[in-house]
């Protein structure tokens, strides 16, 4: 019997163990372009062991729920953000290390607007659009050598709404 997993709002203190939330909470730091640009300053932690930061393009089929949680993966030479290009919500899956192993996953959901960073070394789900059209801008670590890892759950997840 699969445990199931229930999808939380994101929130940036429940997610701060795993990564960033990038969002514009709260006032801008600084107005800039003559007052009519308000800047969110520095919202994620980006982290690359070697090689160099790239942005690329992805465009991910949309998931329904109940979500089947068979895989986790994570990335040890760096960090990952995910930027949404629509104002829909993504499921974001996330699990603490356990000695090497990821332990209990976690399950959230953004907001519009929302868009997150896993830091380097964080275990968690593949990207997971529950909407078309799935295409995100993502900033992560571009240079030789493996950055992936995986985890293949003996017992999967049902991840759901509660």
């Amino acid at each position: 019997m699969s445990a199931t997993i229930r999808i939380m709002p994101l929130t940036a203190a429940a997610f701060a163990p795993f990564g960033d939330v990038i969002e514009t909470a709260g006032e801008p730091d600084k107005m800039i372009n003559q007052g009519l640009c308000g800047r969110y300053h520095d919202r994620a932690r980006l982290d690359f062991g070697s090689g160099r930061a790239g942005v690329s393009l992805f465009k991910a089929e949309p998931r329904a729920l109940p979500l089947k949680l068979d895989l986790v993966e994570r990335h040890p030479e760096g960090s990952q953000a995910f930027i949404p290009m629509s104002l829909d919500p993504f499921l974001v899956i996330v699990a603490p290390d356990d000695g090497g192993l990821p332990g209990v996953p976690l399950a959230f959901e953004t907001e519009p607007g929302q868009a997150i960073n896993f830091h380097r070394g964080t275990w968690h789900g593949v990207l997971t659009p529950l909407h078309e059209p799935g295409l995100f801008a993502v900033i992560d670590r571009i240079g030789e050598g493996d950055n992936l890892e995986e985890f293949w759950f003996d017992d999967p997840y049902v991840v759901e709404r509660g």
